[in-house]
């Protein structure tokens, strides 16, 4: 005698309560491409959003994350790429793009960048991708910011160098592209108005 899918389950379900089933950890490893967490999803929409909502009333600005900045001198999609967690981009419409093409753009890079550090990515961020920002796309200000642990820097171009910007006595660093501060309050990066 066979038994059907359903009666197996209603057996089982007879046999073990609720408080018997042991679930696995959610926070398994993976052996995929890591990815970002929620807390650099809800961050990213969150600078979006508030940046959107302060320029309100402003159309000479394009802001975007996670959009590929391509920058090769020879003009090429296929080589010479960076894909930072948020920039923007003054004096500029504010349409909306598929991806940022600097010879597209009239030369123009992003006035500022945002990256959110991750395992995977913080020592590109910090190295590498802070390089190239400094001395190719010549990014006025660069921040970073870690949603895990709240580690968050900036810097200001000056002279062809980064150099650090100091926090006020609320922990924020200054934006002169922005005319706004950036700090962390309630573990997420925010922009604060002087």
């Amino acid at each position: 005698m066979s038994a059907s899918l359903s009666d197996l389950s209603q057996t089982a379900a007879d046999t073990v309560s609720a408080d018997e089933i042991v679930f696995p950890p959610s926070d398994l490893p993976s052996d995929e491409p890591p990815l970002e967490s929620s807390l650099h999803l809800q961050q990213l929409l969150l600078l979006i959003s508030c940046l959107n909502w302060v320029w309100r009333d402003r159309q000479d600005y394009f802001c975007a994350g996670n959009l590929t900045v391509y920058y090769s001198p020879r003009q090429l999609k296929s080589e010479l790429f960076r894909g930072p967690d948020f920039f923007v981009v003054r004096d500029t419409s504010n349409q909306p793009r598929r991806s940022w093409v600097v010879w597209e753009e009239n030369g123009k890079y992003p006035n500022l960048i945002i990256e959110l550090l991750s395992d995977s990515t913080a020592n590109g961020d910090r190295g590498l991708k802070k390089q190239i920002y400094q001395d190719i796309f010549r990014t006025p200000d660069y921040f970073w910011f870690d949603p895990q642990s709240l580690e968050f820097q900036g810097f200001h171009l000056l002279d062809g160098l980064y150099h650090p910007l100091e926090a006020n006595e609320s922990g924020w660093r200054w934006s002169q592209q922005l005319g706004l501060y950036l700090g962390v309050h309630e573990e997420r990066l925010r922009f604060f108005t002087p």
